[in-house]
This record gives structure tokens, C-alpha cells and sequence, in this order.
């Protein structure tokens, strides 16, 4: 299917589109790790970001292709909402900002599963820095933009909280401090290329999976809440993570101006983390009872694929093997 799809959008639509999938084969078993779907769905979500060069931008509106992305999209969220049906114990309707905050508090210190960054800080090679800064950088290269989709679609103290935490994440108009340029220094530092998607072709369907249910969130309406508690969880999750990250490259000798990424977001996201629970999350819940659950279901899918991630890296690299993956074919990709 992706690879079909990737033949197609070489071509002008007029052309192209009757070679699009119109079925997406017999459903996945696991659809979270499915190279083939997660692959498709990430190409039809990058045609709304930067595109690829020379592929048409009319494809990003195109009829089929959208309907190929419906199907995949189903097939995603299906998945999501089976591996986090356990949310009901944290649905509490009509309570306060603060009451909200405290319940996607306890969604993330109940959250199970192993830590790369500890590992990254007390025992990676420079080697296992480098692959996770490889698969991290499909969201680091464009921070902020899944979430920003959002911004339109909600209103008031909601909106002006999540404006605080993205304009914070785009350098505050100064586009030397965006964290995604601030991201790019880490991977020169670390020999890496800048470009983004250069590494599309090694990273494995889990990897694809963080990325597109960001996207998948920000991208629909309905979802808007969803968008607003992953940000949420991302958040809350990220200032001990980024201080273990930091000194994990402190202890292999990288320079103080690369690890600048990592120091910054330590500061940044202690604060981020209070607006995005308290006056994000917690007013949108109150303004929009109904859409609780919505809220909570963002933040469990964050946890979710942060941990599904972690695991597939960890159990890699204690086996002494590569968290990356070979995608040959995707060399000849727009």
C-alpha cells in the first residue's frame, strides 16, 4: 500500500490518483506497529506540513486520498481507544480546573513502563544517543506544529494558555530559539543530517505511530480535546526526561551549545506543564463537561505510545541490536 502510494504521489494527480489504494487490505493484528499503515498515514499527514519535494501540492486536498487517510485513520484510533479503555476510574464530569489537573497528574505518575532517558543517561553509547535522537526527530524538526492545529479550534483562557505554550515553543518570535532550530544544533553536534524526514527510512512503525497520532488529534475537529490533554501529557512528562538527557551527554563529553536543547526544555516545561494541566485542560473541561473524556483519552494515548516506544528501544539495545530499521524501498521515495 505505501509503496503504491508513494508511486502515485510522483505523478500530478490527474494522473496519479486512480493508482491511490481505495482499500487498505485485511486489518492489522497490531495496528500500532504496522510498517505499512503507519507508513501510509504518516506520507498523507505530511502532505499538510512542508510536502515533499516534487510531489504537487493540489494532492494535499485530493478526494481519494483522502479517503485512503480515513480508513487508515480509522484504523489508528481504533487501536488507541482499545489499549486506553481503562479510563473510566479517572472520569470525574464537571469538576474545577484544578481538579482536572490533578486527575491527568495521577494519569502520569500511575503510567508504567521503562525509562530511555534514565538509560540514556547512566549507560547508552554515543551510537544509542544518536539513534534516538534519529527517531525523535520527526516531531523535534517541526515541534509544536501537531498541536498548534489546535489553536483554531478552541477559544478564551483555552486558547490563550495554549498560544503561551506554543509561542514559547516557536522562540517567542526569534527564530534562532525555536526548539525545533534548537533541536537541529543537537544533531549537527551528534553528526547527524538536519534535513527533515532524512531519517524516515530507519525509524519503525512505533515511531511512526507518536507521530501521527499527534497529527491525527490536531488535524480533526472532534478531536480537539484529544490534542489538548497529548499536549498536556507531553508536557508533564518531559522536564525530568530532558535534565536525564542532558547529562547523559555530559557524561559521553558532548559540548555544553548541543546539550542546550535539553537544558532549555527543563526550565521551559516545569512551566508548561502547570499552564497546560491547569489552564489549558482544566478551564477547556470545565467550559466543555461533555468533552472530559476526550481529554483524558489524548493524555492516556501519549503515555501509551511513549511507553509501546520505549520498549521496543530498550529491548533493542539490551540486546545488543539496532532500534532502527531497514526501509530500502524507501530510498525512491518523493
Amino acid at each position: 500500500m505505501s509503496e503504491r502510494l508513494v508511486t502515485a504521489l510522483g505523478r500530478p494527480p490527474s494522473e496519479g490518483s486512480g493508482s491511490i489504494p481505495e482499500e487498505t487490505g485485511a486489518p492489522a493484528d497490531a495496528p500500532l506497529f504496522d510498517e505499512d499503515l503507519q507508513l501510509s498515514l504518516f506520507t498523507c499527514y505530511q502532505l499538510h506540513y512542508s510536502g515533499f519535494e516534487g510531489v504537487d501540492e493540489d494532492w494535499e486536498w485530493n478526494p481519494r486520498l483522502l479517503r485512503l487517510r480515513a480508513l487508515l485513520e480509522t484504523r489508528l484510533e481504533w487501536a488507541l481507544r482499545e489499549e486506553t479503555s481503562g479510563l473510566g476510574r479517572y472520569v470525574e464530569r464537571s469538576g474545577t480546573a484544578t481538579e482536572t489537573a490533578a486527575r491527568l497528574g495521577e494519569m502520569v505518575r500511575e503510567a508504567e513502563g521503562p525509562s530511555v532517558s534514565a538509560f540514556l543517561r547512566k549507560h547508552a553509547t554515543f551510537g544509542q544517543f544518536r539513534e534516538f535522537v534519529q527517531h525523535r526527530s520527526l516531531y523535534h524538526l517541526r515541534e509544536a506544529d501537531p498541536h498548534t492545529w489546535a489553536i483554531p479550534r478552541v477559544t478564551g483562557r483555552t486558547k490563550a494558555a495554549l498560544v503561551e505554550i506554543q509561542a514559547d515553543e516557536y522562540g517567542q518570535g526569534d527564530h534562532r530559539r525555536m526548539h525545533s532550530e534548537l533541536f537541529r544544533t543537537v544533531m549537527r553536534g551528534l553528526g547527524l543530517d538536519v534535513r527533515y524526514g532524512a531519517y524516515l527510512s530507519v525509524v519503525p512503525a512505533v515511531t511512526l505511530a507518536l507521530n501521527n497520532t499527534m497529527s491525527f488529534f490536531g488535524l480533526h475537529r472532534r478531536l480537539r480535546g484529544a490534542a489538548l490533554g497529548h499536549l498536556a501529557a507531553f508536557e508533564m512528562t518531559s522536564t525530568g526526561p530532558n535534565r536525564e538527557l542532558s547529562l547523559g551527554l555530559r557524561r559521553l563529553g558532548v559540548a555544553a551549545q548541543v546539550r542546550h536543547y535539553f537544558d532549555e526544555h527543563v526550565e521551559a516545561d516545569a512551566a508548561h506543564e502547570q499552564i497546560a494541566a491547569r489552564d489549558m485542560c482544566g478551564v477547556f473541561v470545565m467550559e466543555n463537561p461533555e468533552l472530559e473524556r476526550d481529554v483524558l483519552f489524548g493524555a492516556a494515548a501519549s503515555l501509551l505510545l511513549d511507553r509501546l516506544w520505549a520498549e521496543h528501544v530498550l529491548r533493542h539495545w539490551r540486546e545488543g541490536a539496532s532500534s532502527l530499521v531497514d526501509r530500502p524501498w524507501t530510498e525512491a521515495a518523493p
